[in-house]
């Protein structure tokens, strides 16, 4: 359960969920809804692999859920997960196996492809139950939808006799957003044909309102044939399925991609046309892959959930979720890293606030429900820092992370501190899948030399107490004492020379969590140039 709040404060927070959730309860108006409940949903189109962007629609939508909640108690709410498995099957995916079976079943509905996995009665269902199990494994609370079942099990039977008799409204509605081909050939119907089983993209030449039919010609006999609109005969194109969708289900809230804006407005107008409000929401921004390029199912340019879960928390993942919904954002393997860490700044951050106005806008009041940590373990050191550790002792197991780390938090162990333990794994899958590829040692030049001569006395003259801060104090003295442009360089140089990189950590608690002793032999091997070797 959420951790209670005032509705005073849910009403003025400026975090993105109550933003979202104050449209949902503007929408009712101060009333509750004759439904009963309040539905928000997600889409889900299973062409191609779940990705992670899929989760993400679902993780936002929940905290928009759980931001209502509060805002108005005495509603229930449901999420709705839908997938789009009626779909025709238009191109196979350049990430699946059996490429040249599925080629076979082009344009059947999903639910009719065989799986290429071959673990389910189809591609849409095995799909699907990729899609349940991840939303599982985090524990949302969701009621999955299947297009196919809605269409064949009549659900949907009265909202497509309402589309049919609105048929000159929709028309009116979608011919002025197409070319003028598309527009000959368009229909809100495609026919699911009863021989070949194709999902048809036909004209349709007749309506017949009273006995809810509508006629085509069959393109490969040339005749003419009438089926029902109903009983899964028919599918919506997907502007209009969306519509019918919202209109059958009394859908109160539904987000988007950005990509999305102009079938918003479509939808929504013909959502209107059978008498129902569109739903509130919102256009995120779209992932973008390592090369700034947008994601895609069919590509499989994305993460999936798996290989984050290889490398980082899951708190790790709601976090960059949560953060900035419309702002594009790079979705890659390196930004793991940073997510994790800031992810635990946030919830030390959380943990010392007093003020509940102000915990309502930190990241980990909404992914944790408002608990906090709670039971959960400190974590003493960041992930960046086990990253480094890692690095430096070329780790094939987080078990040799721990013979350091016991040293600098005195008392930790995996059992003690399972969350840690957990990082400490995490470090050692990204080393050897992310780091160790891309290292790239280099030798001192004889400016960096003498500083590192140097700091090898400093080291050995330090207390045996000495911390990392009084660490940090002396590595900057040394370079202050050398001829650096500025420390920037210095440090530079210890991370490329010492590390293989860039970038890194701390120096200074890098130090008192690696060891005094073995920097010192680290640098003399670097002096040596064995480093360049390994």
């Amino acid at each position: 359960m959420t951790s209670r709040i005032s509705t005073e404060i849910a009403e003025n927070a400026r975090a993105w969920p109550f933003e979202e959730a104050r449209k949902i309860a503007a929408r009712l108006g101060g009333k509750k809804p004759e439904k009963g409940h309040v539905i928000l949903e997600t889409g889900y189109g299973p062409s191609g692999l779940p990705h992670i962007g899929t989760f993400g629609e679902v993780f936002r939508t929940t905290m928009v859920r759980r931001a209502f909640e509060l805002l108005r108690p005495d509603v229930p709410t449901r999420l709705i997960a839908f997938s789009d498995d009626m779909d025709g099957f238009r191109k196979v995916p350049t990430n699946l196996p059996n490429q040249e079976m599925l080629k076979q079943y082009l344009n059947k509905p999903l639910t009719k492809v065989p799986d290429p996995f071959g673990t389910h009665e189809s591609f849409g269902a095995h799909n699907n139950a990729r899609l349940q199990s991840f939303l599982d494994s985090f524990g949302f609370e969701y009621e999955f939808m299947s297009s196919t079942e809605c269409y064949t099990s009549g659900m949907f039977d009265k909202a497509l006799l309402e589309t049919l008799q609105h048929y000159d409204e929709i028309m009116a509605i979608m011919l002025p957003t197409l070319g003028a081909e598309r527009q000959a050939t368009y229909s809100p119907f495609l026919p699911v044909c009863p021989t070949s089983g194709n999902v048809l993209q036909v004209p349709i030449l007749e309506r017949n309102v009273d006995a809810g039919t509508v006629v085509y010609e069959d393109p490969e006999s040339g005749k003419k044939v009438e089926v029902s609109v109903t009983g899964g005969n028919c599918k919506l194109q997907w502007k209009c399925d969306w519509a019918m969708r919202w209109h059958a289900l009394g859908v109160d809230y539904e987000m988007s991609g950005k990509d999305l804006i102009d079938s918003v407005k479509q939808s929504s107008k013909i959502c209107r046309a059978l008498g129902t409000p569109p739903p509130e929401g919102f256009n995120y921004e779209l992932f973008l892959d390592e090369n700034g390029e947008k994601i895609s199912k069919s590509k499989g340019n994305g993460l999936s959930v798996e290989e984050w879960l290889r490398y980082g928390s899951p708190e790790s993942l709601s976090l960059f979720m949560f953060q900035h919904p419309k702002r594009a954002k790079r979705l890659y393997f390196d930004v793991i890293p940073k997510n994790t860490d800031e992810y635990f700044q946030f919830l030390d951050s959380l943990e010392t606030e007093t003020d509940d106005a102000k915990k309502v806008e930190n990241p980990t009041w909404h992914i944790t429900q408002g608990k906090g940590r709670g039971n959960a373990d400190q974590v003493p050191l960041s992930f960046g820092l086990l990253l480094n550790l890692a690095s430096v002792c070329h780790a094939e197991d987080k078990s040799v992370l721990w013979g350091f780390i016991a040293r600098y938090a005195p008392g930790a162990t995996p059992e003690s501190h399972p969350t840690l333990d957990k990082l400490a794994g995490y470090a050692v899958n990204y080393y050897q899948d992310f780091a160790r590829p891309a290292k790239h040692y280099r030798a001192p030049t004889e400016l960096e030399r003498a500083a590192f001569e140097d700091l090898v006395t400093e080291l050995k003259a330090l207390p045996a107490d000495a911390d990392g801060e009084a660490i940090q104090t002396q590595v900057y003295e040394v370079g202050k004492r050398h001829a650096f442009e500025n420390l920037r360089d210095w440090f530079k140089a210890l991370y490329q020379v010492l590390l293989g990189q860039d970038q890194g950590p701390r120096f200074g608690s890098f130090i008192a969590l690696y060891g005094v002793d073995e920097t010192i032999q680290l640098i003399e091997k670097a002096l040596k140039g064995e480093n360049l070797a390994a």
